[in-house]
């Protein structure tokens, strides 16, 4: 073993508590050095406040000063509190807790339920939505699958806030939230619900937290055991916590005020959860005398990173706003961040694509590179992008568009619409393509207006708009096609995405990205409407779209590249504006007159070559037709022309690829795609130029493939790099 893999992956233990210290910048050595009384760890994004209270834990520790039982550190996600625990390992503090709220939580309930109630803790139900439906349907309420989840969420969020059904219609009018159905319906579910679970003695996991805090209030010898147990807290990412979480804490702690929290303001993104800056933001009322230790060194982000976000966050209003934490980075100069223009989201998504590609090319694992929107609905046109140009990819915290319940029932709707034709009364009086997609897809869901709010049912409502919209583009390439000409082409879409998850780029919504971060990130569709989205109606809801954009902006370490696109489809009316979170920051768009003025580099226009498509019309080779369609393009030739494909040597060039494939891998289309396959069986080019001709035989690809590809058309054995058939 090298020493650079013991390093990096069996990290020796420091020989003593001073060595614990070693490394750490003045800040975070002020953290590690603040053990006793309430501390407040104010950290702004990428500067090392894990390495901070985990030094400062196994310092404790390993100074004697701390016990590693009574130490019990708190946060929000399994990956987190894993990533604590093998932190401190590391630095010989293997001994203490680090957990979620609600696991610490369930342990201290299963041990003391016997003790305070009688018998065994109630079962714990894993999901709830099940249960959720049954109340629904005694409600004589009838619920759709997104709609379920939907309710479920706000009855998670009424339970975390501490409201009971009764309440519930009142707490919502008072948040100003916007309910996915009538908070009196919702109020009668959550009723039922709650009688439903009582009936059949089960629990749910905010029951875990809230059943605890009535122990703990209601049994002072429990609660002074687990006192005595417990004498000092730590707790990362405190801007999340809920008021419920909040509660627990102070029946933890007592009178006592051995805690460090640990949080940013500028990073709470989750407030439709019952997440609140106000527990960090009050902590220094709540406790006078109480360290406050800034950590503003960034060590993720170059220089021009952390200008942009450092400028994004001096046009904040509020009062997090008020608290934001000046970034200064740690690292070497880099490139300026990009800000690209295109003319329609199809261009933006190329664009995008092509950019990655050349990121890859030049040494950017693909795994260290992600593109963040702000939807998961907008995922599709990257998805495509990114596989017509071989790139690989993988989803974070969604499924993939096609593979999407919504979508999957839309194709079966849309598929037998087609077969019935005429006969099929919904489709009365509806003439062109789109029409006939509109009135399919409104069993569905789908409607002229979106539905207000965001969740489930929003998230359902942008899969079908969007096959809506792939309807009105195809139409408009396509004039004459009938449904059944569209369905084909979503199965065609669908059956190009079927390669399995590989390693690859990232692709996921900002929220998805949070605690994340990549070399390469690009921030995509930065439109009004989009970012902030529009049904961010109060300042409070705008400024936490911001935070938004703040958390996905520091997320890149090196390279940044924000987006937006004029129109939604090709020819369309170049009507959208960019972010006005952008305003001040992309040059061009006037000075701020403060750190967030314009910085370095240009607004890009790429709606032009990103493209990629020829200014004049592609015609069929065969019947000499204006092509329309990408995989005519690819061929040349219409799809109903007759094809003068060599059979054989299509086989072959499968081989071959498939072979390639498992060297490098990846999935066969990264390779070549089946079309470009069928293109080159159909035309087979002696030369390098006749091979470059073919649409998907880029540059890269026809260094890399190119003399086996050819090899293989000569007929050459030998040329597929393994056995023939």
């Amino acid at each position: 073993m090298t020493a650079a893999t013991h390093s990096t992956l069996f990290p020796q233990v420091p020989e003593t508590a001073d060595a614990v210290l070693d490394g750490l910048d003045p800040e975070q050595r002020e953290v590690a050095l603040a053990l006793n009384g309430p501390v407040c760890v104010l950290a702004g994004a990428g500067t090392g406040k894990t390495r901070a209270i985990t030094h400062r834990i196994a310092y404790g520790v390993r100074a004697s000063i701390l016990q590693p039982a009574s130490v019990l550190a708190v946060t929000f996600t399994n990956r987190a509190a894993g990533e604590m625990r093998g932190r401190l390992r590391q630095l010989g503090a293997g001994g203490v807790q680090a957990r979620t709220f609600h696991s610490a939580a369930l342990r201290q309930l299963q041990f003391f339920w016997p003790k305070a109630v009688g018998g065994d803790l109630p079962r714990l139900l894993e999901r709830k939505i099940q249960l959720v439906a049954e109340a629904a349907g005694r409600c004589r309420i009838r619920l759709d699958r997104n709609e379920l989840r939907d309710v479920t969420s706000e009855i998670e969020w009424a339970k975390v806030t501490q409201t009971v059904p009764a309440d519930y219609p009142a707490a919502v009018a008072k948040s100003v939230r916007d309910a996915p159905r009538d908070p009196a319906e919702i109020g009668q579910i959550y009723a039922m619900y709650e009688q439903l679970k009582r009936d059949r003695s089960v629990i749910d996991f905010e029951d875990v937290l809230l059943l605890t805090v009535g122990i703990l209030q209601d049994r002072h010898d429990i609660a002074d055991q687990i006192r005595r147990q417990y004498q000092h807290f730590v707790v990362d990412e405190y801007q999340d916590v809920s008021p419920l979480q909040q509660r627990l804490l102070d029946l933890w702690l007592g009178d006592r005020d051995n805690l460090c929290v640990v949080g940013d303001a500028s990073q709470t993104i989750y407030s439709f959860t019952g997440a609140t800056p106000d527990h960090l933001l009050n902590f220094r009322t709540r406790h006078p005398g109480a360290t406050v230790v800034k950590l503003v060194r960034d060590y993720r982000s170059t220089p021009q990173v952390v200008h942009l976000a450092n400028g994004l966050l001096s046009q904040a209003r509020g009062r997090a706003a008020e608290h934001r934490l000046e970034l200064i980075s740690q690292r070497d100069p880099g490139p300026e961040p990009v800000y690209t223009e295109y003319a329609d989201e199809p261009a933006e998504a190329e664009g995008t694509a092509r950019r990655i590609r050349d990121l890859i090319a030049a040494g950017v694992p693909a795994g260290e590179i992600a593109v963040l929107y702000r939807i998961n609905a907008q995922s599709e046109v990257y998805e495509q992008a990114l596989a017509d140009a071989g790139v690989p990819y993988q989803l974070r915290g969604a499924e993939r568009f096609f593979e999407r319940q919504e979508v999957r029932e839309a194709g079966i709707a849309l598929r037998g619409a087609a077969r019935a034709g005429g006969n099929d009364s919904l489709l009365d009086d509806v003439e062109d393509l789109p029409a006939q997609v509109r009135a399919v897809l409104s069993t569905k869901g789908w409607t002229s207006q979106a539905p207000a709010g965001s969740g489930a049912v929003r998230d359902r409502w942008e899969s079908l708009a969007a096959l809506v919209r792939l309807a009105e583009d195809f139409a408009r390439a396509k004039p004459g096609a009938t449904l059944s000409d569209l369905v084909a082409e979503i199965d065609e879409r669908a059956a190009a995405q079927h390669a399995p998850t590989v390693q690859g780029v990232t692709l996921a919504s900002l929220h998805a990205a949070k605690g994340l971060e990549w070399d390469a990130v690009f921030l995509v569709g930065l439109t009004e409407g989009m970012m902030p989205i529009t049904y961010a109606k109060t300042d409070e809801q705008v400024e936490e779209e911001r935070r938004l954009l703040y958390v996905g902006v520091t997320r890149a370490r090196f390279h940044l590249t924000l987006s937006w696109a004029l129109s939604r489809s090709p020819g369309g009316r170049a009507n959208r504006r960019p972010s006005r979170f952008l305003k001040g920051l992309r040059p061009g768009s006037g000075s701020l007159g403060t750190a967030g003025s314009s910085g370095g580099g240009s607004v890009e226009r790429g709606s032009g070559p990103v493209r990629r498509r020829p200014r004049g019309p592609i015609l069929c080779r065969v019947c000499g037709a204006t092509l329309t369609e990408a995989g005519a393009m690819k061929l040349m030739r219409c799809e109903d022309c007759p094809s003068d494909m060599d059979e054989a040597l299509y086989e072959r060039l499968r081989d071959w690829r498939s072979e390639q494939a498992r060297e490098l891998g990846q999935p066969a289309y990264c390779v070549f795609t089946d079309k470009t396959l069928m293109a080159i069986a159909e035309r087979v080019p002696a030369t390098d130029g006749e091979l470059s001709s073919i649409a998907g035989v880029g540059a890269r690809k026809l260094d890399r493939f190119g003399a086996e590809v050819l090899a293989i058309c000569a007929g050459e054995e030998g040329g597929t790099g393994g056995d023939e058939t």
